[in-house]
């Protein structure tokens, strides 16, 4: 009996998270056994939430050049030409299980994390938008989970001086036990001074700067790869300190300004291990570190946790040794810690010690783009016969008459003024918006410039879960009206991909699905993808969320004078409905809220018709023929008006 128990625990690596054909392989690239340690790395930096390799195949179905397209997918965020020798760099993450766990800390780090990645590019970070699903705001767990995520981004947004500019709330039972957090954020860099994250020159120090490391965030980015059980995860939620990041964000710039820094890479998900195996990897170059140089908050520390510790608020940096005084100097200045970690090497190999005692020895490109690339069985959901059966989306009259239903539409959560949320933000600091939160898309000036910058976010699960590929087109399509509304062209897109366990043939089938919906739309609209971020698993007891994508767009106007307003302006204007005759009431607020259904087909996506919509809409705006606009969106023209 006790060698039957004994055979059923998981080995070492299952623990991890490894599967046993993964092991095998690690064996395979190592010519021999790894030690704990170098399975830990291998752990966090072959997880779903590093790898993709659930998702990499359908993602290169994705447009990612363009025009204006200087940084596409593989760094640290995109970055598009905007002119006037300046680029914008922007990205979009997930942290959607670290929230169910921990809502402040969990909302807070994600802002903290995609803030650093706009730093590694060289930018200012300039502003903020969210992307959030929580479940019915009359159950309890929902609402305590809500409040902690707003809070959590007020707080660290807040205080780190940037303003949080647009986003979207949305509340299902879809999301009850798997809420969504999705950040974006942007920054203005010139054009010449774009950096990356690369280990690039032999001999080149490894400098880590900004907080101390603790052992908060261990086996997040695993965590995060796995569907939400009933465990106390919190250990694995990273914990953020936003004053710090302020100090971090102004110490960097400072940095990067003297030309001393040859790459630059934030440590988010997997820590130090990440952001040294991937810097390395870039640039196919090796390092040698030494782990006992890290300075630290807490005793002691292992040389696991260190590797693996995500711990927030650092930025690992190449640096000629010559500069390193300097570094250390500008350090001290801004009251961040700052400790020479190790040397770029030639060799390849990511050979870690602790003092004199050797910790692992791994091929960088192994650990950082050596995870197995998988291509998941996919079959069509039943469940969509069911949902998509005719006339389920033609309920007839209300029951309490058009004008009770109208009543009752406008005090749904999903429609009603989302002020409780964004007044928690600030969206006036650093004084260049000039289109606040509650608008149809964020609109912020450029100084120096006549330019403006418009960008939204969108998405829409309940569409995506009653015809993924329509669904996914929808957000594309949704998030350039969006910012066409504003008188803005579209220029890019970021992303984040929310969906279940992709093991699941159904799920995959879902994602691939929306992935080719948003990749038409893309290609139709000229809105290319820059890169962001996908998180599956987000899934309990079998339960998985609404298939999400979310698409933050980014859009352009020449003169930021010329912007549209979202709201009627005088008495006496014209009304104008601009678009496509087609009525369906699949998927709308007014089924599900009314009539207590979720049913289809959801509205349909005419690229072609979506074009020239925008193409009217923008000569308009540029003629300075509209005194409003507004998209016509959930809750259909009734809310609109």
């Amino acid at each position: 009996m006790a060698a039957a128990q004994e055979d059923a625990r998981p080995s070492p690596w299952q623990q991890l998270g490894l599967k046993d054909h993964e092991y095998v392989r690690i064996r395979e690239l190592l010519g021999r056994e790894p030690n704990w340690t170098e399975l830990g790395m291998f752990s966090v930096l072959w997880s779903e939430h590093c790898s993709y390799k659930h998702s990499k195949r359908a993602l290169k179905l994705l447009p990612t050049s363009g025009g204006r397209v200087l940084v596409g997918p593989g760094e640290n965020a995109g970055v598009v030409d905007i002119g006037y020798g300046l680029a914008l760099a922007f990205k979009m993450e997930s942290h959607n299980h670290p929230i169910a766990v921990e809502p402040y800390q969990g909302a807070a780090t994600g802002v903290g994390g995609i803030i650093r990645d706009i730093l590694a590019m060289g930018a200012r970070p300039m502003a903020l938008l969210d992307s959030l699903r929580f479940g019915p705001l009359d159950q309890t767990w929902p609402r305590h989970v809500f409040a902690g995520v707003v809070a959590g981004i007020a707080g660290y947004a807040n205080c780190t001086g940037l303003p949080t500019v647009g986003g979207e709330t949305f509340f299902d039972a879809g999301y009850a036990r798997n809420p969504l957090c999705n950040v974006m954020c942007l920054g203005l860099v010139p054009r010449d001074q774009i950096r990356r994250g690369a280990a690039a020159g032999p001999g080149n120090l490894v400098m880590l700067l900004g907080h101390s490391t603790g052992r908060d965030g261990i086996h997040g980015c695993t965590f995060a790869s796995e569907e939400l059980g009933e465990a106390d995860r919190r250990p694995a939620v990273q914990v953020g300190d936003p004053w710090v990041e302020k100090l971090l964000i102004e110490a960097c710039l400072e940095l990067l300004a003297t030309g001393a820094v040859v790459g630059i890479q934030d440590l988010g998900a997997a820590g130090i291990t990440s952001a040294c195996a991937e810097t390395a990897a870039r640039a196919g170059t090796g390092m040698e570190l030494d782990v006992s140089r890290v300075v630290r908050r807490e005793r002691g520390m292992t040389p696991y946790e260190v590797l693996l510790s995500e711990s927030q608020e650092r930025m690992l940096l190449i640096v000629e040794p010559a500069q390193a005084g300097m570094v250390e100097e500008l350090a001290r200045r801004w009251e961040l810690s700052c400790a020479t970690i190790g040397r770029v090497t030639a060799d390849g190999i990511l050979q870690v010690r602790d003092g004199e005692q050797a910790v692992a020895a791994v091929p960088a490109r192994a650990l950082a783009e050596g995870a197995p690339v998988y291509e998941p069985a996919m079959i069509r959901p039943a469940y969509l016969d069911e949902v998509n059966a005719p006339g389920l989306a033609e309920p007839g009259p209300p029951p309490g008459g058009y004008g009770a239903a109208l009543e009752q539409l406008l005090q749904c959560p999903n429609l009603a003024s989302k002020r409780w949320v964004f007044r928690q933000y600030d969206h006036m600091v650093r004084t260049a918006t000039v289109e606040p939160p509650g608008s149809d898309a964020g609109v912020l000036r450029v100084r120096g410039t006549p330019l403006g910058i418009a960008v939204a976010t969108d998405g829409n699960g309940r569409h995506t879960y009653l015809d993924p590929y329509t669904g996914g087109a929808a957000a594309v399509a949704e998030a350039a009206r969006n910012v066409v509304a504003c008188g803005a062209r579209p220029v890019a897109i970021t992303n984040c991909l929310n969906f279940g366990n992709p093991e699941k043939p159904g799920i995959s089938w879902q994602f691939h699905q929306a992935v080719q919906g948003m990749a038409a739309a893309c290609r139709a609209l000229g809105t290319p993808v820059t890169g962001g971020n996908v998180s599956l698993y987000n899934e309990t007891a079998g339960e998985p969320v609404y298939p999400t994508p979310i698409v933050g767009m980014v859009g352009l106007l020449e003169d930021v004078s010329k912007r549209v307003p979202a709201g009627f302006r005088a008495a006496g204007d014209a009304v104008i409905l601009l678009g496509p005759d087609a009525v369906t009431l699949g998927g709308s607020e007014y089924l599900v809220t009314v009539h207590g259904r979720l049913a289809g087909p959801p509205p349909p996506v005419d690229l072609e018709a979506e074009r020239a919509l925008h193409a009217v809409c923008l000569e308009l705006a540029g003629q300075g023929l509209l005194a409003s606009s507004h998209d016509v969106s959930d809750g259909g023209l009734a809310v609109a008006l």
